[in-house]
């Protein structure tokens, strides 16, 4: 059987295109290497969010010309992001690369293999596919089957971008929003969590601006027909709610500020299912610099909304993205950012220095802020968030929380003797490490904890007596893969959305 292997950079967009990769791949019979070096098939998949994407495919293929040079029939395969980007001219510039695959195309990887095979001449396949959106599905193990499904798992409901952020580049590589019909949503929902998912995070470029094309979803409770930031995403919510009621929590990614709307502030307030975090981009705190970026919300508008659902939701709390060094921007209004962080209370942050990417309306503006004004702000930015983790940390000492453990510790000995051996997440989203629970089988199971220390950025924790009593004894030479049911994914710059 022919071997592929799959690297992937990026956001977790790309994540869940890689996994849909392995998907379409296995499929066909081809069968996962052990490593880079032992695949007939080597996919990149690319992103081109930021700066110097280019250049890191770049290297990376140079990098990989040896190992085409070892046998003349192995392949390189440029997926995601950048691919979309630049298409055929990939094939021009970097002779080593046999197939360039936009996100779009994916189901076709196969075939544009199989035409490569038989004598096919290095193809681009980047066609947006606007008549007959096709997203792909996860293909769950049995629930009888060993080893589990993953905890956690990703699921598509849109694609594309609406939205035109003078520094994105999404519109240009995924294309206008494409919705997905409510029932797949579920459907493809309610098959992970009878493989043994606890965990799902519904994707989308702006995932909050959701729109049934079935028209299948009633109005939500509290949805207006005057607003023109309303769309369907609490009415979708509250249908997977409803309809796989075996879901312990239900997270998404990345919703835009504008769509934070009075339904969905009701839905977070009435769904146990939501975990009290949410993950909102502001990208600047400054009033000028947002209108340069075409963000379309004022700062105020943010705060109240974002007010509004912190104050529906106690115990909630937000994240963020922002940029630094947007074309324009003044040490005011640098500071006007750092006072938003302080407002807001953000207990975490993915933080940019701006960069000009291709095909975005900043390109012309002139990149006026020094490289070294970059740096400085952007770590002013982490000192400010930093202190407000390590403040919300610290004040979770001595306190309950409900973990939902996702695998085993990447970090074995972390914690002193013995180790945390289990990590997951709370409903805030803190991550947790498990002390002294080696002899236990938790992986997917949400367990009560008692917080003992915080560490920088998580917390180290102790099974509580009635959590310990309550769970299964680990079976000797099984229940410890960190991601049992999941492929591994060599994941490259990982980035909030």
């Amino acid at each position: 059987m022919p071997r592929y292997s799959i690297t992937t950079f990026g956001c977790q967009m790309n994540v869940h295109d890689s996994e849909r990769m392995h998907d379409v791949l296995r499929c066909a019979g081809y069968t996962e290497a052990g490593s880079a070096d032992e695949a007939d098939v080597l996919v990149l998949n690319t992103c081109s969010v930021r700066e110097k994407a280019e250049q890191k495919l770049r290297s990376e293929v140079g990098r990989l010309a040896r190992w085409k040079r070892e046998r003349a029939d192995r392949v390189l395969v440029v997926a995601g992001c950048v691919a979309q980007q630049e298409g055929e001219r990939l094939l021009k510039q970097m002779r080593a690369i046999d197939v360039v695959v936009g996100p779009d195309n994916i189901p076709e990887l196969p075939g544009l293999l199989g035409d490569l095979a038989i004598g096919g001449l290095p193809i681009a396949r980047t066609v947006f596919d606007l008549d007959a959106p096709r997203f792909l599905v996860a293909s769950p193990p049995s629930p009888s089957s060993s080893p589990r499904a993953a905890p956690t798992a990703f699921v598509t409901v849109m694609k594309g971008c609406d939205e035109r952020c003078s520094f994105c580049i999404v519109p240009h590589t995924r294309g206008p929003e494409r919705y997905r019909p409510s029932d797949e949503i579920v459907a493809e929902i309610a098959a992970l969590v009878a493989a043994g998912t606890r965990e799902v995070t519904l994707l989308g470029q702006t995932v909050n601006s959701y729109r049934d094309p079935l028209g299948a979803l009633p109005r939500a409770p509290g949805a207006s027909a005057d607003d023109p930031d309303e769309s369907e995403f609490a009415a979708l919510l509250r249908r997977v709610a409803a309809d796989v009621p075996g879901l312990a929590r239900l997270r998404y990614t990345s919703p835009h500020p504008r769509h934070l709307t009075p339904s969905l502030v009701l839905a977070h307030a009435e769904l146990p299912v939501l975990p009290r975090h949410v993950h909102m981009p502001v990208q600047s705190g400054s009033d000028r610099v947002l209108r340069r970026m075409i963000r379309r919300y004022t700062r105020a508008e943010y705060v109240a909304r974002t007010r509004a659902l912190v104050e529906a939701v106690p115990g909630l709390t937000l994240s963020t993205d922002i940029i630094v060094g947007f074309p324009g921007e003044t040490e005011d209004d640098f500071a006007a950012t750092l006072s938003l962080v302080r407002e807001v209370g953000f207990k975490g942050l993915f933080g940019f220095k701006y960069s000009r990417r291709p095909h975005t309306p900043a390109l012309k503006l002139p990149d006026d802020v020094p490289e070294g004004v970059k740096g400085e702000r952007l770590a002013r930015l982490f000192e400010e968030s930093e202190a407000l983790l390590a403040a919300h940390l610290s004040a979770l000492v001595g306190t309950t929380q409900q973990v939902l453990v996702e695998g085993r510790d990447k970090e074995r000995g972390h914690g002193g003797a013995g180790g945390a051996l289990w990590s997951g997440r709370t409903g805030r989203h803190e991550i947790a490490h498990i002390d002294g629970a080696g002899e236990l089988d938790l992986l997917g199971e949400v367990v009560e904890v008692s917080i003992t220390r915080a560490n920088k950025h998580s917390l180290q924790a102790e099974l509580t007596e009635a959590a310990r009593a309550a769970a299964r004894p680990r079976q000797r030479g099984g229940g410890l893969d960190a991601r049992p049911g999941r492929r591994s994914l060599p994941v490259v710059a990982a980035e909030g959305g």
